[in-house]
């Protein structure tokens, strides 16, 4: 098995957590593929009137337990099997937060980073016509993910509310204000990431005021936590970026660098007592994961602790920010470690978590209030963090492996209620 293949490091696991659950073989076939794929092709105009072709996909994984959720990313390195792999891990996610969804996720193969705003509308639009028959408010509804926002949101719901013939907020999540969002949606997982890092230092008798913390990643996902974390008390000593890394010993100043960062500093023009500054990514990322620290939470890309540097991660815990940012064989060298890691099904689930209220509010034309999101964030991301300890606790299993059991089980049950059509 290579170690950076996404999907196949799902596998590993649900065959793992199928063997530890005695799951009927069935069903466990049943699970090791999506249910649906569509690759498409998506040629646009760009501005200087040449005709490029670009790659997308969108997979739904398993809808047993209702419409498929999932984000939709543009990148370069999008893959099939990538695609898959994330596609799996929103079903197991959606399952652990006991979402009434489904699992999907979308991507097109392009740099969105050389693209003008034009070019990025109409390869939306193009990308949305192409996976139309498959998504909808009670089949599939897109979200947010590496690479796209709010605007590409109302991009891909007035698409799909043009050829419909009248508006379909619900189609999408993540949408702007204006036409059918809801306020707490773009600081969801970055909420959710504190409440779980939270409750895991208070189980595992951290304080939380002066807890140290270092943070791989300081997009949507970091730059959120960072701030909830810093909130609360802690000491963010490290973050990195494609920029490079920051580290401070005192802590950095997180309102300030935040106030550097939306204002489209570089990181190399950030300035504070006893900061140090260190441009290559991957010496400041390779410092930042060896850092003493009690909570390190890897918040970018997939596949970023490996077995090349779990034996040199020194934090008590890791919370995953990122999807799938530790491989399998990473996980047995922690495990062996005793350094627990709360997994990304669990703890970057927020995002999906207000998701789904907004979608409910888009479905009921009735707004919540900011207090009520997040209140209602924080019981349900609770709630699944004891669910998951409870199986970790009961069946002396690691976290992750507790987390797919819930899942596997969930999913496994309406797969068996529902029974197999014809």
């Amino acid at each position: 098995m290579a170690e950076e293949n996404s999907f196949q490091n799902v596998l590993h696991q649900l065959d793992k957590t199928a063997e530890i659950m005695n799951l009927d073989h069935n069903i466990h076939n049943f699970l090791r593929k999506p249910q649906r794929s569509l690759e498409v092709s998506i040629p646009i105009r760009m501005d200087d009137g040449s005709i490029q072709v670009f790659e997308g996909y969108r997979v739904q994984y398993n809808y047993a337990r209702g419409p498929c959720k999932g984000g939709v990313r543009y990148h370069p390195s999008v893959t099939y099997d990538e695609v898959k792999a994330l596609a799996a891990l929103m079903t197991w996610k959606c399952a652990v937060a006991d979402l009434p969804y489904g699992g999907a996720k979308g991507g097109v193969v392009c740099n969105p980073k050389e693209m003008s705003q034009t070019e990025l509308e109409r390869l939306t639009r193009r990308y949305t016509y192409m996976i139309l028959p498959i998504i909808g408010p009670e089949k599939d509804i897109p979200a947010p993910d590496l690479y796209t926002n709010e605007q590409t949101m109302a991009w891909m719901m007035d698409t799909y509310s043009m050829i419909t013939g009248y508006s379909v907020p619900g189609v999408v999540t993540g949408k702007p204000l204006e036409i059918g969002g809801t306020k707490g949606r773009a600081y969801a997982t970055g909420k959710g990431v504190m409440f779980i890092t939270r409750k895991a230092l208070e189980d595992y008798n951290i304080p939380i005021k002066g807890a140290t913390v270092a943070i791989q990643g300081f997009g949507k996902v970091g730059s959120y936590a960072a701030q909830f974390l810093a909130e609360k008390g802690c000491k963010i000593v490290g973050v990195t970026t494609v920029e490079g890394g920051l580290f401070n010993p005192d802590g950095i100043d997180i309102p300030k660098l935040l106030s550097h960062v939306r204002e489209k500093k570089p990181f190399a023009e950030y300035e504070e007592k006893n900061l140090e500054y260190v441009p290559d990514l991957e010496k400041a990322n390779k410092r930042l994961i060896s850092l003493d620290v009690d909570v390190l939470i890897p918040a970018a890309m997939e596949n970023q602790i490996t077995h090349e540097n779990a034996g040199d991660i020194e934090a008590k815990i890791i919370v995953e920010g990122a999807n799938a940012p530790t491989t399998p064989k990473a996980d047995e060298i922690l495990i062996e470690r005793g350094i627990p890691v709360i997994p990304d099904i669990l703890a970057n689930a927020g995002g999906v978590v207000v998701s789904y209220f907004e979608w409910v509010m888009s479905l009921q034309a009735f707004l919540w209030s900011e207090r009520d999101v997040n209140v209602r964030l924080r019981d349900l991301m609770l709630k699944a963090y004891e669910s998951v300890s409870s199986i970790h606790k009961k069946m002396k299993v690691d976290l992750r492996t507790a987390a797919y059991i819930l899942a596997v089980s969930r999913v496994a049950k309406a797969i068996e209620l529902r029974g197999l059509f014809p």
